[in-house]
């Protein structure tokens, strides 16, 4: 069984530049989804997107900051399921980033998977992989050639 996400990423950009692409709650629409995000200990909230009704998902994502360390890490709750109060995913989100080779190693874990979630883990695991990690990393040299032009 399949009960963690885990995938690294090295990106040639300061800490404060991915960590900003990771807080800020715009740039976390464009490579994410649309959100109401606020980087503060304790904040609850939530990403919304597409309902899946076959997998007994409506949607909306109920988040909480549980660890906030600026520049170093950020850890949320991430928990979804049919809209009735109930939730069928329940893992953690956690975003740790790393000095390396002049650069940042940006480390995404999602934990938390349990035997009735391996549909829905492989689904993630190939999204975080190949569709959202790479939006966040365009997003992240998209900003940067943007900066360094100006």
């Amino acid at each position: 069984m399949n009960n963690e996400i885990k995938h690294t990423w090295q990106l040639q950009h300061t800490a404060e530049h991915v960590w900003n692409g990771l807080t800020d709650s715009e740039k976390m629409t464009k490579w994410l989804m649309p959100n109401d995000f606020k980087p503060v200990l304790g904040r609850k909230f939530m990403f919304h997107t597409k309902p899946i009704p076959q997998m007994n998902f409506d949607g909306e994502i109920y988040c909480e900051v549980l660890e906030l360390v600026p520049m170093k890490k950020l850890v949320y709750s991430w928990k979804g399921g049919p809209g009735d109060g109930t939730f069928n995913l329940d893992t953690v989100v956690s975003w740790t980033l790393t000095p390396k080779d002049g650069g940042i190693e940006l480390e995404l874990v999602q934990s938390g998977f349990t035997e009735h979630n391996q549909v829905t883990y492989a689904a993630m695991n190939t999204g975080w992989r190949d569709h959202i990690g790479t939006r966040l990393v365009e997003l992240l040299n998209k900003a940067y050639n943007e900066t360094a032009s100006h």
